[in-house]
């Protein structure tokens, strides 16, 4: 009888363990005021320093620690990772310790340098804005690519695109060079030819055309303006550019309503008044559509074009000098006239 007695109390027992050990492992173990959130988990980090950072949505803190230890759980995976309250420790854990990274849209499209753009993406992605400034500006692999420092910002199509958030600065750029060379299909690349530019070319001449205006419907006539320049080997003597130079030698957040002559003596290679031909460099991250105005361009015989107070947004084109001096003459009337002057 004293047998059976000690039987049944070490199955007990057993039973008492294998129940305890279930609820520390399978027992839901996460509080939120909501239905997910996510947590972000450094690189190098301990069980100790992960289970700090998991503390406030723990229902028990000590529980998650001995799941740890019987899962000999030792090296969390860096990354942004979803909890949510249907969340026990063994989930957790296997999720943590396997790297199972959220997905993150990541969305660019008015950064105007590698700087800024940089910084964007350091608040989509894990690496920091130097960490990504190294590796975007590493001379080596611009040279590679058929780029200069001046012109690298064009390797960045800017559109919507998915990465885990523990991607590395160098995985980040790869998807770049990708995606770069997937929107430059051969067909665009011929198109580019026949103009007389390279992508890049095309990049410059498409931010130029997008500083311009803001109406979608002027841009490729705007650009057919600016190659009939090129063409004719005049000087572009684009506004934009001016205006970039300027703001480039004295100072990033200065406002300039109406380009002067001070503007237009400015010494400086993206000054197409001054210097022939286009600038070295974009003076704005073009988008998909103003890349495309230019490989599209308007066919005409305009050379000239100046806004259209009357119709805000909007320009009016002319084919000679005359004709375009005349319109030019009663638009800066109507700024002297809205006390525009600088």
């Amino acid at each position: 009888m004293k047998k059976y007695k000690y039987i049944i109390s070490g199955l007990t027992f057993i039973l008492f363990i294998i129940i305890t050990l279930y609820g520390i492992l399978f027992s839901p173990n996460i509080k939120l005021q909501k239905d997910k959130i996510f947590i972000d988990v450094p690189r190098n980090i301990t069980v100790d320093s992960l289970s700090a950072i998991l503390a406030p949505y723990l229902k028990n803190k000590t529980t998650f620690k001995l799941a740890a230890k019987l899962k000999r759980f030792k090296k969390p995976y860096r990354g942004r990772y979803e909890i949510n309250n249907m969340m026990n420790n063994n989930s957790l854990i296997n999720l943590i310790r396997i790297g199972k990274n959220v997905e993150v849209r990541v969305t660019f499209n008015n950064q105007n340098s590698i700087p800024e753009l940089a910084g964007r993406i350091s608040h989509l992605i894990e690496p920091d804005s130097l960490d990504l400034l190294q590796v975007m500006t590493d001379a080596e692999f611009v040279r590679e690519k058929g780029f200069s420092q001046d012109n690298i910002l064009l390797m960045y199509i800017p559109d919507t695109y998915r990465f885990f958030y523990n991607t590395s600065s160098e995985k980040f750029r790869a998807k770049m060079w990708q995606a770069y060379r997937k929107f430059w299909t051969e067909k665009r690349r011929q198109q580019a030819e026949k103009l007389g530019l390279t992508p890049v070319k095309v990049g410059i001449l498409a931010s130029i055309i997008q500083k311009e205006s803001t109406k979608s419907s002027e841009l490729p006539r705007i650009a057919g303006v600016y190659l009939n320049r090129l063409k004719k080997g005049m000087l572009l003597q684009a506004d934009p550019t001016v205006v970039y130079a300027y703001r480039q030698q004295y100072g990033k957040d200065l406002v300039i309503k109406r380009v002067l002559n001070k503007h237009k003596a400015v010494d400086s290679p993206y000054n197409t008044y001054k210097y022939a031909g286009l600038p070295p460099g974009p003076i704005c991250m073009p988008d998909i559509q103003a890349i495309k105005a230019v490989l599209n361009y308007e066919k005409h015989q305009y050379y000239y074009f100046v806004a259209d107070f009357n119709k805000p947004g909007y320009h009016i084109f002319s084919k000679t000098l005359g004709e375009h001096n005349h319109r030019a003459g009663q638009y800066h009337k109507s700024l002297n006239k809205h006390g525009i002057y600088h």
